[in-house]
């Protein structure tokens, strides 16, 4: 930004326009720093994925938690998508990084949907935990976990983070938790039920996961 004002015979420096981007809510668009702090070595899973055919919805659903800025501070998005169908089953938005907030989303998910056979997560600390561990013993769920460093074996999830933040989070910097809840809730009724997803060709996900299911 500096440098295209320089060229519009604009003389200011970086904390100028810093503040000024503050001061008018803009935000650039680049990615943020990683939540996934490792947890205890004892509850991390082997990587079930591997090779696997995944021809069902319900089979294997993938859980992760994001940062979330707004117009001043910043929220945690977690949420869990079904690999098969790329339907969104359960999320939550919270101002910490808990573990009993993963857990409750995951709850919910399985209300809502019943329990996967499989669910993948990376190994932070959320999720390499006794109680993340023992909700999914609870409803028979194998547990994956992708590989230090290994972003793309949590590529579903993380895929659904660069969409939702480009088309409605960058754009749509919030003043409140309840502003910014209804948004995300709004949004995802879309992303399921409206927006044609292109690795599913182009199908709608809640089409899909309601016709295999």
């Amino acid at each position: 930004m500096v440098d295209h004002l320089s060229l519009l015979g604009f003389a200011v420096g970086p904390k100028r326009v810093r503040r000024l981007m503050r001061k008018m809510c803009i935000t650039a668009i680049y990615p943020r720093r990683s939540l996934s702090k490792g947890g205890a070595a004892m509850f991390r899973m082997p990587y079930l994925l591997r090779g696997l055919s995944i021809t069902r919805p319900n089979q294997v659903w993938n859980a992760d938690i994001t940062y979330v800025p707004m117009a001043h501070g910043f929220m945690y998005l977690t949420a869990i998508i079904d690999v098969y169908s790329r339907c969104i089953v359960a999320w939550g938005l919270h101002n910490t990084l808990d573990k009993e907030n993963s857990v409750e989303v995951l709850e919910a998910a399985v209300a809502s949907h019943g329990a996967p056979e499989i669910i993948n997560s990376d190994q932070g600390s959320q999720y390499t935990s006794q109680l993340w561990i023992d909700a999914c013993a609870s409803h028979d769920i194998s547990v994956s976990m992708d590989g230090r460093g290994r972003c793309k074996d949590n590529i579903w999830i993380e895929r659904f983070w660069r969409t939702i933040k480009t088309e409605y989070v960058y754009i749509n910097p919030m003043d409140t938790v309840r502003e910014l809840r209804h948004g995300i809730g709004q949004y995802i009724e879309y992303y399921n039920n409206r927006r044609p997803h292109q690795g599913i060709g182009h199908q709608l996900p809640i089409k899909r996961y309601r016709q295999s299911a």
